[in-house]
């Protein structure tokens, strides 16, 4: 008999309580496959198939959570928010929302809406004092125009466009007349040279003072000095002002008249900014063509009007250009 064979025979007690603590074989019974329709409910399905649809769903719930979250705490961020409509210069400031937040600054009246921008804050901070500017800028920039006054001047074909900022009045001809002290046009708020002899005063209506050089033999045209407030609109600039005004210069001159340029540089009236302009004055008596030497300074002055100072001398009168130097030298502001 071989080992471990006992046949039919009894087993001994020692080998049977180990048989009893022998571990027995793992029975594995095969899960038969759902049936191709899903008619069962959710009982009928294994337990591991219930929580993973449990853990799927709860994230679901979360991510959306936290994207609502989000959107919510983004709401009030300028980056995000869509921009106002743009509103015109002239809108109204009762437009303005009624409320606000507490402690929130107080929209700035006329101010554009820029898209993509708070007109109030940037991002976590106060905007920037730049950007007010900017802000307040816009209207006014897009607004901007033109005077008719000035446009009109621009296309008048007697006077040509301004030459460069910076050329000098030159030096005319001939010696400058003997003065005696200063006009004070407390008028037009400007002092000038007070000339002797060869000038004479004379009734300054529609002026605030006039001086005139004697008639010229066989000359129906003669100098002529005067000051006043500006006549014309004001401009911007002083320079826009000043060709404004010598436009005007030109309806003391004969008829059909032109202009071409000799000057135009800014100048210190005393403590006072101006803007000086000399020009020939170009137009024909009795059949002659004939010039003048013209020259205007504008005057900055304080709360008035600017005032201009023209003088214009004629060709028939030419030994007294030089006193026009001495004019544009010697206007201060009063």
């Amino acid at each position: 008999m071989s080992p471990g064979d006992h046949g039919t025979k009894a087993v001994p007690s020692y080998l049977a309580a180990e048989a009893e603590t022998t571990p027995l074989p793992k029975i594995t019974v095969p899960v038969a496959a759902p049936p191709a329709s899903s008619s069962k409910g959710l009982g009928d399905l294994p337990m591991r198939v219930v929580y993973r649809v449990i853990a799927v769903a709860a994230g679901v719930v979360v991510v959306l959570g936290a994207g609502a979250t989000v959107v919510l705490l983004n709401r009030g961020a300028p980056a995000t928010t869509t921009a106002a409509p743009r509103h015109s210069a002239a809108a109204p400031a009762s437009s303005a929302p009624a409320s606000s937040a507490p402690g929130a600054a107080a929209p700035v009246a006329g101010a554009v809406a820029t898209p993509g921008l708070s007109p109030l804050s940037s991002t976590g901070a106060s905007a920037t004092p730049s950007a007010a500017v900017s802000a307040l800028a816009s209207p006014v920039a897009s607004a901007d125009a033109v005077d008719p006054a000035l446009a009109a001047a621009l296309k008048d074909p007697r006077l040509p466009a301004l030459p460069k900022d910076g050329r000098r009045l030159r030096r005319l001809p001939g010696r400058a007349a003997a003065a005696h002290g200063l006009i004070k046009d407390r008028r037009s708020g400007v002092a000038l040279p007070r000339f002797t002899k060869t000038w004479a005063l004379a009734k300054p209506a529609p002026f605030a003072s006039r001086q005139l050089l004697p008639k010229a033999k066989g000359a129906s045209y003669r100098g002529m000095l005067v000051s006043c407030p500006v006549p014309i609109p004001e401009q911007k600039t002083l320079r826009d002002t000043a060709f404004l005004a010598a436009r005007w210069t030109l309806n003391h001159h004969p008829s059909g008249a032109t202009i071409t340029w000799t000057a135009s540089q800014p100048i210190k009236a005393g403590e006072r900014q101006g803007w000086l302009l000399g020009y020939t004055v170009h137009y024909t008596l009795k059949g002659k063509k004939r010039v003048s030497a013209a020259a205007l300074a504008l005057v900055d002055v304080p709360e008035m009007k600017p005032a201009v100072v023209f003088v214009t001398i004629p060709d028939s009168q030419k030994k007294r250009w030089h006193d026009i130097n001495k004019v544009m030298s010697s206007v201060k502001a009063l």
